[in-house]
């Protein structure tokens, strides 16, 4: 069961790895310019994860009822809401945090390639390697440690060769501040992974996927109601009709479904991400995060024409070299990084899967 829970969310991480900044940089190519809106986008789709959760509702109250005719005497409702309190606190926090990441994120790929941006994002790998040393005590071996030196130097090397894919339209400033942002906004994700995580080993009830599904609908949220306070600073809902109409390619048609993709997508990744904390570690969630990126890389190169330098081309080889280091060192010490059994001290909560019908 936790296996087919692993491979369905690898999938959905692959689409929203690979398809949210694609859709986003069409955006931006094509007359977009709403920063705080693609920030919204990135966790706005988050509706869609009642779907699960009513099924959810549904199965369980299809067995409480059984229970309940067994045993009429303590029978007992069936919760709508798994999420206790301190839960819910920590969710919302965690969200504010994923809302300002998106900003940061956003602004980033709003003046960078997708080729460049991806190779930057992949960096996180190194970060949350740090942050779950520290937080989760994720121990370090000389494997994961050669990945983290591997994937720094690769983002060393984007950075001393700065202006060698900048598009004509932009400025020198503003191609140092995305890649500046875009850096930081993959630290911040980083230490993210993390703090799900330990929020999980934290938690005073038992974590199971629809109480994950629950906090996602949390976060997710309090991102999104952080990023439309940025939109209603920066005025996009008075600029959104027009922008669409102004769209280069497709008109308002186009526009306002291109929006509704990439929200779709967007909410594939963060679910997919956090699941993947849910079934191993916030680890794991980042290295299929950084494994995919260099496909990310090739469809931009390939949809956009973006180029593709040496440099860029050496960052690649580097990042693609530390991923297999850390593979190669999990290979070793005899762990599975996607179902791995982890030490007492970071071993999570039994994980019941509740039921076939959440996913």
């Amino acid at each position: 069961m936790k296996n087919g829970l692993v491979i369905i969310n690898c999938i959905i991480l692959t689409i929203g790895t690979c398809g949210g900044p694609l859709l986003t940089r069409l955006y931006y190519n094509n007359g977009g310019k709403r920063i705080w809106f693609m920030s919204f986008l990135s966790t706005g789709g988050c509706p869609i994860i009642l779907v699960p959760l009513f099924f959810s509702f549904l199965s369980r109250r299809r067995r409480r009822s059984s229970r309940n005719r067994n045993n009429e005497e303590n029978a007992e409702k069936t919760k709508i809401i798994l999420m206790e309190t301190p839960l819910f606190i920590a969710s919302i926090v965690i969200g504010l945090l994923t809302g300002l990441d998106n900003y940061l994120y956003a602004y980033g790929l709003a003046y960078l390639p997708v080729s460049t941006s991806s190779l930057i994002i992949g960096t996180q790998l190194a970060f949350n390697a740090l942050f779950a040393f520290f937080m989760v005590k994720h121990k370090f071996t000389p494997f994961s440690i050669n990945a983290v030196v591997l994937l720094t130097v690769g983002t060393g090397i984007l950075a001393l060769h700065s202006d060698g894919d900048k598009p004509a339209n932009e400025s020198h400033r503003e191609y140092v501040v995305g890649f500046l942002m875009t850096v930081v906004a993959a630290v911040l994700y980083a230490f993210i992974l993390p703090l799900v995580e330990l929020t999980y080993k934290k938690a005073r009830q038992e974590i199971t996927f629809p109480l994950v599904l629950e906090m996602q609908l949390v976060m997710c949220l309090a991102a999104s109601c952080f990023c439309v306070v940025g939109m209603l600073i920066d005025g996009d809902f008075k600029v959104i009709p027009r922008e669409a109409r102004e769209f280069k390619i497709g008109g308002s048609v186009f526009y306002y479904t291109l929006i509704v993709l990439i929200g779709i997508i967007w909410q594939g990744f963060f679910l997919g991400a956090i699941a993947i904390v849910f079934c191993a570690s916030s680890l794991a969630s980042a290295v299929l995060i950084s494994v995919l990126l260099p496909v990310t890389e090739v469809l931009a190169v390939v949809c956009f024409r973006e180029k593709f330098q040496a440099e860029k081309a050496i960052s690649l080889f580097l990042s693609l070299w530390g991923f297999v280091s850390y593979f190669y060192g999990e290979f070793k010490s005899g762990k599975n990084v996607l179902d791995k059994s982890q030490p007492p001290e970071t071993e999570l909560h039994v994980i019941p899967v509740v039921s076939t019908s959440v996913v």
